[in-house]
């Protein structure tokens, strides 16, 4: 399969896809969305504020300029076809985890993570999904649907077998969901994030692919986002998070749900570019 791309790259990003340890890549998906649309902007939002920070991480005293790491643009999908768009995905993140990189995936909507990690599950048998959503999404439909955002980890999960689902910073779903998530998965609702601290740890042996919905932060840090769902974490308090993952063998990423038009400050998609930059710097 070909996949047609359209460049806009982030910061201090090369086109050397060979010599790249970390790749990124935009997949604008937005069909889903169960309140307000506008995620298949996030990449290219992302992409251009990332501009405003700068390449060095006082936090990892680490620099973008020493490392090799390429933006291989946005991925065209085309438009009111779910199912193609999900193999098209699942096809292209195939070839990016068979060319032994680590991909960081910039969402559109979070219906992406479902093919990337049956694309990822696919190399690496053992894995295990580590994920962070201010919502549980795991409906098995969604008025009727079973691929949408809100159903996203339900798929995933039966991918990976539920027991390999890690789920942080939940505070919002419907009763069912939760029950059955309680039952398979492994959910940590918002007052539980001190459980993070225990679990990681235990999953230094293991494949990662890390999840992230930008809304698992507070809507008053991250107002950008198609549903935004108050009482979360702050920009801080996440920051941290993904700096305790050093010792984690994370094997890809995404990170998903910014939806720019809502947030004139663009301070969602700093956070976003912010996120991706310490990534970037953990992972390379």
């Amino acid at each position: 399969m070909n996949f047609k791309l359209y460049k806009n790259s982030f910061l201090c990003s090369s086109e050397d896809y060979l010599n790249s340890k970390v790749v990124l890549a935009g997949i604008p998906l937005d069909f889903t969305v169960s309140f307000k649309p506008g995620s298949r902007f996030g990449p290219s939002k992302i992409r251009e504020v990332s501009s405003g920070l700068e390449e060095y991480s006082v936090y990892q005293n680490k620099n973008l300029f020493n490392k090799v790491f390429c933006d291989m643009g946005d991925l065209e999908l085309p438009f009111g076809n779910v199912d193609k768009c999900i193999d098209i995905i699942f096809e292209f993140g195939k070839k990016v985890f068979q060319d032994d990189k680590i991909p960081i995936f910039l969402g559109g909507e979070h219906l992406i993570s479902f093919p990337l990690i049956k694309a990822a599950k696919e190399m690496y048998d053992e894995l295990v999904v580590l994920h962070f959503d201010a919502h549980a999404d795991m409906r098995d439909d969604y008025m009727g649907e079973k691929l949408s955002h809100a159903t996203v980890m339900r798929r995933a999960g039966e991918v990976i077998e539920f027991k390999n689902l890690y789920q942080f910073g939940i505070r919002s779903g419907s009763e069912d969901e939760i029950l059955f998530a309680k039952e398979n998965s492994n959910i940590f609702f918002i007052y539980e994030m001190e459980k993070l601290f225990e679990v990681l740890p235990k999953l230094q042996n293991k494949k990662i692919y890390l999840s992230i919905d930008i809304d698992v932060v507070d809507p008053a840090f991250a107002p950008g986002t198609g549903t935004p769902e108050p009482g979360g974490l702050t920009s801080s308090q996440f920051l941290e998070i993904i700096l305790k993952m050093k010792d984690l063998d994370i094997i890809g990423a995404d990170i998903v749900e910014v939806s720019p038009y809502y947030d004139i400050s663009d301070r969602t998609s700093l956070l976003a570019a912010k996120i991706v930059r310490e990534l970037i710097l953990l992972l390379g």
